[in-house]
């Protein structure tokens, strides 16, 4: 591709840093897109307090208006960097009002962090495990890997968990994501090819509470510059094919204290009723154009309703066999969309099952938006004033 060649690059990754340290600063976007920028330390970091908070043009990325267009970013989580290597890092940040130090409209950590340093979530140790579905397509194609230009491949079935060139599209992109992700130290716990071609799956966790989405989005983003080595583009859209094809999720495996003790079933179940309660308060943060994939088909429960089972597939909420046999252990949210924000995910998760949350009305209408971007949804403007 034009402007790349990884053997020159390496030369120059090989350089000698003097002592100083380069550290990748993520955030995320206006459109729920992840942003990044390199600054230089003087010093190897050892802790958090030793990144410096910095900032960045927030009308440039919708977040801001052009006079007063200075976001505020605030380290949050560093990892070892896998693209440069030695004592460079990548650091996942906040977004904050750089006059008033609130969080920006895009920035759900601060209210996830709220509700996971409550007393009552706290005590539950919360675990989640992240399950990321998500398409390749080429650079500058329209179709995913794969996929013909003019028409389609042969029917799902065969490319799940599959071996061969012809059928497990894409699998370099995946191991090479995998092994950076582990040299990163986040807890991926494995990987494997979806049901349709060109789609993958990595999983995150088991985590505790916050830590769930901050190891989610740096794997998200460690995916993406991956990606780009092998001249491709990474989708989360849920529903990335029309027609008899699978959607991408992101499933998230659930579980507390309580139900990981002796007899913990009595909590699962207790749990998942309440999530019944409030299926369309978690639907509303679940991801935007989550409607086109669940449809009620293609291994999800429609949208509108809400079910749940052992071992079945097409729930909304799976409770592992495993966990009906011996009586504790975790479910499965099949809902959540690829593309959603893991700090909403989660964290409304542990609101409604240990907080017994109860949602107003108007935001249910307010949220409704989020299922479908047919709407003209958009992530309202926020400016810095």
């Amino acid at each position: 591709a034009k402007g790349k060649n990884n053997l020159i690059l390496n030369t120059y990754l090989g350089l000698n840093q003097n002592g100083k340290v380069q550290v990748e600063y993520i955030w995320i976007g206006g459109n729920g897109e992840l942003r990044s920028k390199t600054r230089t330390l003087p010093r190897v970091v050892n802790s958090l307090k030793d990144i410096s908070a910095w900032n960045y043009d927030g009308s440039s990325t919708d977040q801001a208006t052009g006079d007063n267009s200075e976001v505020y970013l605030v380290p949050v989580k560093f990892v070892k960097d896998p693209f440069r290597g030695g004592d460079n890092l990548l650091c996942m940040c906040e977004t904050l009002n750089a006059k008033t130090m609130q969080p920006l409209l895009t920035n759900h950590r601060r209210a996830a962090c709220k509700i996971f340093e409550s007393k009552a979530v706290k005590e539950e140790e919360t675990w989640y495990g992240i399950e990321q579905e998500y398409t390749l397509f080429g650079a500058y194609n329209k179709t995913p890997l794969g996929f013909p230009q003019n028409g389609f491949p042969a029917p799902q079935g065969p490319y799940y968990c599959s071996v061969g060139s012809n059928l497990a599209i894409g699998r370099q992109i995946a191991e090479a994501h995998y092994r950076a992700c582990l040299y990163a130290g986040l807890d991926i716990s494995g990987i494997n090819a979806e049901v349709m071609p060109g789609q993958w799956e990595f999983q995150v966790g088991p985590c505790i509470g916050i830590d769930s989405g901050d190891q989610l989005w740096l794997a998200r983003y460690i995916l993406q510059r991956v990606a780009e080595d092998f001249n491709a583009t990474v989708s989360y859209e849920p529903k990335p094919v029309s027609g008899d094809w699978n959607g991408a999720g992101a499933h998230t495996n659930y579980s507390t204290k309580s139900m990981r003790a002796d007899g913990g079933y009595t909590a699962i179940i207790d749990a998942i009723q309440k999530m019944e309660k409030m299926h369309a308060e978690h639907m509303c943060v679940y991801g935007l154009d989550n409607k086109k994939r669940l449809t009620g088909k293609h291994e999800t429960a429609n949208w509108q309703t809400f079910k749940y089972g052992v071992a079945d597939r097409g729930a909304s909420i799976r409770i592992p066999r495993q966990s009906e046999l011996e009586k504790k252990g975790y479910f499965e949210d099949r809902r959540p969309a690829a593309n959603c924000d893991p700090y909403q995910v989660t964290s409304i998760i542990a609101k409604t099952t240990l907080l017994d949350a109860i949602y107003p009305t108007e935001n249910i209408e307010s949220g409704d938006a989020a299922l479908d971007s047919d709407d003209e949804a958009s992530v309202p403007l926020q400016s810095v004033e």
